[in-house]
């Protein structure tokens, strides 16, 4: 039975599929091949009015949406068997986390809604596949998210020091490992997220490359505060979020309450730093002691921003994942890698100490080749 298997990702930032074909087994968890496959730009556009504006989608556009999702993803999977030569019967299985649209893992009725439909990547691509993997974790209480933490644990924990994760897409969720403690992970609050959408509003581009942008000014200590007095980020663990909470209305309201005119930059410099404080704080909150923090994810490129973390955590190391043997771009396609091997093994994926579920167990459906 082959030993490897692909991890998809489309995260909240919403800016390609990341794939990876990861090697695991013996105690080894090994990247072997990568693939970003932008999407396409008609689902792109879709996917940005449905999360920018979810009361007026339509039942058919969304139907729609799930198997042209479905189809992109299917082709970063194909691509990366292709490009590594492989067939088909190489690959044991897909693990497949889909788009999330909407994540409400609170209220009366919790659901966390993802989309790429798994039919289509099963039957395109000629390989089992498994996705939908918050799901269950919801159904038995849990927040469904963060699921990476359990990943972090398997391959990045050290039994001679703390290590904490840290993970910066869209939202930023952070993973804190201390020999002879349990494990904790939870969403810090925005990464990406926020600095992304300031700056498609106010320059026209996807994302501030390298924050240079926010380097350019100051923070704002007025907005910061106010950015800061929110009770998600003083709430407890278990905890999770996304973009229907943290997004471009969440700024303008808060903007309205500054009484001084903010320039463009001030306010992009301010959103940076408040990534940061959301991430140093939640991890000096999990974790007294120093140890090494490992980045990953699109926000570990922002050097503005990784500046600003290291300086708000003096006593702490801070490298990337690379140094632990998974590039930053790959670790989430990875640990869907991971966790669908868990699934066709029949182990258990999530953490209930990490997502608030009642038990731990397997996750996901299985979509036969």
């Amino acid at each position: 039975m082959s030993d490897l298997y692909i991890g998809l990702i489309s995260g909240t930032s919403m800016d390609a599929i990341d794939a990876a074909l990861v090697k695991i087994g013996g105690g080894e968890c090994r990247v072997v091949a990568t693939h970003s496959q932008p999407i396409s730009p008609e689902a792109m556009a879709d996917l940005r009015q449905i999360v920018d504006h979810p009361d007026h989608v339509t039942l058919e556009r969304l139907g729609q949406l799930d198997v042209a999702l479905g189809r992109d993803f299917a082709a970063a999977a194909t691509q990366l068997m292709q490009s590594g030569g492989l067939d088909r019967r190489d690959v044991r299985g897909i693990g497949s986390h889909g788009q999330t649209l909407f994540h409400a893992p609170r209220g009366t009725h919790p659901f966390t809604m993802q989309i790429a439909d798994a039919n289509i990547i099963a039957a395109s691509t000629g390989v089992t596949t498994v996705a939908d993997f918050r799901r269950r974790d919801v159904a038995l209480g849990g927040q469904g998210a963060p699921l990476v933490p359990a990943f972090h644990e398997a391959v990045f924990a050290s039994a001679d020091e703390p290590r904490a994760a840290c993970n910066i897409g869209g939202i930023a969720n952070l993973t804190v490992m201390v020999p002879g403690q349990p494990l904790s992970g939870f969403d810090t609050g925005p990464g990406n997220t926020l600095m992304d959408a300031w700056t498609r509003l106010k320059r026209g581009h996807p994302h501030d490359d390298n924050g240079a942008w926010a380097a350019s000014a100051e923070p704002d200590a007025a907005l910061l505060a106010v950015l800061l007095d929110y009770d998600y980020f003083r709430s407890p663990a278990p905890k999770s979020t996304g973009a229907e909470e943290f997004n471009l209305g969440w700024i303008e309201r808060r903007l309205d309450r500054i009484r001084k005119p903010l320039s463009p930059a001030e306010v992009q410099s301010t959103l940076c730093q408040l990534t940061a404080e959301t991430i140093a704080n939640a991890l000096t909150g999990a974790c007294p002691q120093s140890g090494g923090l490992y980045l990953c994810g699109g926000g570990a490129h922002n050097l503005a921003l990784v500046e600003r973390i290291q300086a708000l955590l003096p006593t702490w190391r801070i490298e990337m994942t690379d140094a632990l043997g998974i590039g930053v771009d790959w670790v989430e396609a990875a640990a869907f890698a991971w966790l669908a091997s868990r699934t066709l093994a029949g182990l258990s994926g999530n953490d209930p100490a990490v997502t608030g579920a009642r038990s731990a167990t397997v996750l996901g459906g299985i979509y036969p080749a």
